[in-house]
């Protein structure tokens, strides 16, 4: 079987690249590792995985369409089966999106539909939450809105903060991520015409939970 080729995008630590890393998923293999940002750790995480990396600031460009259309291309060059948003801390363009139509997740520190966007840990404290966790997801032009394919979840305790609630989110994602790729990798795993996600041969009716 011919490997996957992933493309892997971020824009700090690469804790998420680091557990795919980890997880020796067969038949699989990050070709290249993009950042925005250029003193994101993740690219030493790269380097020291001997895998090619290149750095696109944002901060360079006028615009996001004009972004994403220079991010595409250099995606491109590397000619990946799938893209993994993991902690890529940009929102795409509807054209990039489409581009990569069925072969983009993306990881978020929440239970989708609750909490989409930023600051998820402060605002399930806030909402008095009593279970938090994380979704993947396949990525559409709605921000963290794209059909979830699996959700991790976490006990949200008395003596929480968005700190030590965030630090156990993450801990779970390095299980959840993996497992989701390793589906993808698999050929169980896939966007249907229906734009529902599909896990082997069936439409998923709710997410899978791991438990």
């Amino acid at each position: 079987m011919a490997k996957l080729r992933v493309v892997v995008l971020i824009s700090g630590s690469g804790s998420n690249l680091q557990a795919l890393l980890d997880a020796q998923i067969a038949h699989l293999e990050i070709v290249a590792v993009i950042s925005n940002e250029p003193k994101a750790f993740g690219l030493e995480r790269a380097q020291q995985a001997n895998i090619a990396s290149a750095v696109l600031n944002h901060r360079n460009y006028a615009d996001r369409a004009s972004y994403d259309a220079d991010l595409q291309q250099l995606i491109d060059q590397y000619a990946p089966d799938l893209v993994v948003l993991a902690g890529f801390m940009r929102i795409l363009t509807a054209t990039l999106v489409e581009h990569y139509r069925g072969r983009m997740l993306n990881i978020h520190p929440s239970l989708l539909p609750k909490f989409q966007g930023l600051h998820t840990h402060e605002r399930a404290l806030a909402a008095r939450e009593t279970e938090h966790g994380a979704s993947v997801h396949f990525v559409t032009a709605e921000l963290d809105g794209g059909p979830v394919i699996a959700q991790v979840r976490v006990p949200v305790l008395p003596n929480d903060d968005a700190e030590t609630l965030g630090a156990r989110v993450l801990a779970q994602e390095h299980r959840l991520y993996p497992t989701t790729v390793r589906w993808f990798a698999e050929k169980r795993l896939a966007l249907g015409a229906d734009g529902r996600a599909w896990l082997d041969g069936a439409p998923l009716l709710h997410p899978q939970i791991l438990l």
